[in-house]
């Protein structure tokens, strides 16, 4: 069975970067959809971007595009999502898992969510 374990979290100053990593294990990375997604305290867990995998590319959503960006790794088994210009409204729990990257991207009904990793953007 496929899990996806997310890593790469930390406390960062405003304007800093972080680099995120989605590790698959119990299988390969091959062609599965990776999406990311992030929860800010009190609020409610929201889309960040998904790779396609295949050479479908990879998007981010509007309000972080120009600064973060979605990096495949296919001899990895990972995926990334390196964060640059990190703003203190980013601080979130950070997750990813394999979801359907179409008009956006939506979780697969059958893959659970993992324990993610924690991004506090502060000086």
């Amino acid at each position: 069975q496929v899990r996806l374990v997310e890593s790469g979290g930390d406390l960062v100053q405003p304007g800093g970067s972080l680099r995120l990593a989605c590790r698959v294990s119990g299988g390969t990375l091959g062609g599965n959809q990776i999406g990311w997604f992030r929860r800010a305290p009190g609020k409610e867990r929201t889309g960040v971007g998904c790779s396609r995998g295949n050479n479908g590319g990879s998007s981010v959503v509007d309000s972080v595009s120009g600064r973060f960006t979605i990096i495949r790794d296919n001899t990895k088994n990972t995926v990334f999502l390196q964060m640059n210009n990190l703003k203190p409204e980013d601080t979130a729990v950070y997750y990813c898992i394999l979801s359907i990257c179409a008009g956006g991207v939506a979780r697969l009904p059958e893959a659970n969510w993992g324990q993610g990793t924690q991004v506090t953007v502060s000086s």
